[in-house]
């Protein structure tokens, strides 16, 4: 990124290419960051889009709806249809229809996708901690606090609470 940096300074000295030092290293940093953790989602059977139903409804505690998993994962109604099919032709979810209206779907953990899920877990913030070992605790909270000001600043105000992966 550095090169890059010093390419474009020296041909288009007018321009402020700054941004570029963030946005590219957070892309390539994106990247990186995804290959792992698929590999660890992969030991465990897994990929990011099962990893994140299974890891929602467990930190839930209890059983959500099609519409909360949606608003959980930020993700839209066909592909909670399609992941929520997945997961239940694996044994490891149920629906259930509410008996008050049966437009609502409750979703659960079966006991196999608490198990995998548990097992998965650690493992997951393992990887997360070798990803960040080069970061002291105070590095990692200010960065952790900047990206979440530059989220809310993209109008990402609830990405703590809806269950972004990173905090899982």
């Amino acid at each position: 990124m550095d090169r890059i940096l010093e390419q474009w300074a020296k041909e288009r000295p007018d321009l402020d290419v700054s941004p570029m030092a963030v946005i590219g290293r957070l892309s390539r940093l994106t990247r990186l960051i995804s290959a792992e953790l698929e590999r660890t989602f992969g030991a465990h059977g897994l990929d990011r889009a099962s990893f994140d139903v299974l890891a929602t409804l467990r930190r839930s505690g209890r059983a959500l709806t099609a519409a909360e998993l949606m608003q959980a994962a930020m993700i839209t109604s066909g592909a909670v249809t399609q992941r929520l099919d997945r997961l239940q032709g694996r044994g490891l979810v149920t629906r259930t229809p509410s008996e008050s209206d049966k437009r609502v779907v409750h979703v659960a953990l079966t006991a196999e996708g608490r198990a995998l899920i548990d097992r998965a877990l650690p493992d997951h913030v393992e990887t997360e901690h070798r990803l960040l070992a080069a970061l002291t605790e105070e590095r990692r909270e200010s960065l952790a606090n900047d990206l979440r000001d530059l989220l809310e600043s993209l109008g990402d105000g609830k990405s703590d609470q809806t269950g972004g992966t990173s905090v899982k």
